[in-house]
């Protein structure tokens, strides 16, 4: 249960009715009164720029003033754009990739269904750790295969890193699924696609 005390609330009132001492009709508490948010609040952003009005205060906060103690923010301390980060890996990366049975498909491969097919592609991150592209492999083949998947992993339409995995033998009619690592967490990537290079 929440109680409010009323003495203190009365003591607040008298305080309050004692700053309107009438100095030449106009209450001299008042008149000299600071107004720091005032300009602020006058000063609007302009059309389009990004801003947003405190519902408690009405200050008006734009990336021109918004910071610690209304001082603007230096560059260090800008926000991140992803769009400016230049880093990429040179080259094309090889690595192991071990695969893990999730079940049969049909051997059905001919002029229509291609002799090992991928799907049930995502990208997630492991924080502190990297990217990894997660994917599913038929072998719709009666052979063996020692499949290769080529992934590209982007930030928006630049590449930030090639990599191929190179898969074990996976057994004709056999589905397996298996993961691709990608650049370090901290890098910006936003999609990642994968093909087929082999067979």
């Amino acid at each position: 249960m929440t109680c409010i005390s009323r003495q203190p609330i009365a003591l607040a009132a008298l305080a309050v009715m004692g700053a309107f001492a009438i100095v030449g009709g106009r209450p001299a508490a008042f008149a000299q009164a600071p107004r720091p948010q005032l300009d602020a609040m006058k000063s609007m952003p302009m059309p389009n720029a990004p801003a947003f009005r405190d519902p408690k205060t009405g200050q008006v906060w734009t990336p021109a003033n918004v910071g610690q103690d209304g001082k603007p923010l230096g560059p260090n301390s800008a926000a991140f754009n992803p769009s400016a980060q230049r880093a990429s890996v040179q080259g094309t990366i090889d690595q192991s990739v071990p695969t893990q049975h999730v079940g049969t498909v049909p051997m059905n491969a001919g002029p229509t269904v291609p002799l090992v097919a991928i799907d049930n592609l995502t990208l997630r991150e492991t924080p502190g750790s990297y990217w990894r592209a997660t994917l599913y492999l038929d072998n719709n083949s009666r052979s063996t295969f020692s499949p290769i998947i080529a992934c590209q992993f982007n930030n928006g339409s630049r590449v930030v890193e090639r990599t191929r995995g190179l898969l074990p033998p996976t057994a004709g009619g056999e589905r397996v699924g298996f993961v691709i690592w990608g650049p370090p967490a901290q890098t910006f990537v936003d999609s990642v696609h994968c093909r087929v290079d082999s067979p």
